[in-house]
């Protein structure tokens, strides 16, 4: 069942004066569960197309509907509770907050949404990513594996119907690059989320169902495993 889908999206930007077509045509289709990878060089279009299917951006012409919705006619409000309850976000910087715990962070967004059992969905998503005994550690005190699997917990916490990922091993060496990624997969397929991660990396991309080439904005090839 599909849950993203993007139809004939072009995204131009002006850098020095300059349109610059970031995606140029991309019609794809995400669908509910599925893992899919967007390979590419570097400004082939990957973070772009993940700002678009996330409503952190839109296009400048084509269509993006995210669960059935429109995202280019929604209201600033909408927008917020669209990427608050269906959307996740896992970065290469990890971004977490350096003031709070990893518990802390988890729950943040819980709390943000008014949710009541914050700290018990929190501690059981910490348990997830087999971080349970570490919840009262600040960021500093994480290794950067364990600082991506807090990232991927609080991503994770409400259950979103896509997760977006942009180089989620960027930063990371290759064994914890690998635990890192057995994680995205196995807690994905737990909540059926769907997943679209960008990436330069050849394992990475190997975990996924769908892999997406794209060059100079535009779609090279899909590979379907």
């Amino acid at each position: 069942m599909e849950l993203l889908s993007l139809s004939e999206v072009t995204k131009t930007y002006l850098s020095d004066g300059q349109a610059v077509r970031a995606l140029d045509g991309v019609t794809l289709s995400v669908e509910r569960g599925s893992f899919v990878a967007l390979v590419g060089r570097s400004g082939c279009g990957k973070t772009t197309l993940l700002n678009v299917s996330g409503a952190m951006d839109f296009p400048t012409s084509g269509e993006v509907r995210l669960d059935g919705v429109t995202t280019s006619r929604l209201n600033d409000a909408a927008l917020t509770k669209l990427r608050r309850d269906k959307v996740g976000f896992v970065f290469q910087s990890f971004q977490l907050l350096h003031t709070l715990s990893a518990i802390e962070n988890v729950e943040l967004p819980l709390l943000l949404a008014g949710e009541r059992n914050a700290r018990e969905i929190a501690r059981e998503r910490l348990e997830w990513v087999e971080l349970g005994g570490l919840g009262d550690r600040l960021p500093h005190q994480l290794s950067g594996g364990q600082m991506q699997r807090v990232a991927i917990a609080r991503a994770l916490a409400h259950s979103p119907a896509l997760l977006l990922a942009d180089e989620p091993t960027g930063n990371l060496d290759s064994a914890t690059g690998t635990v890192v990624l057995d994680l995205l997969r196995r807690l994905t397929r737990r909540q059926n989320t769907a997943a679209l991660m960008a990436t330069h990396s050849a394992e990475a991309a190997a975990i996924a169902d769908v892999v997406v080439r794209l060059r100079d904005g535009k779609i090279e090839e899909i590979t379907r495993r």
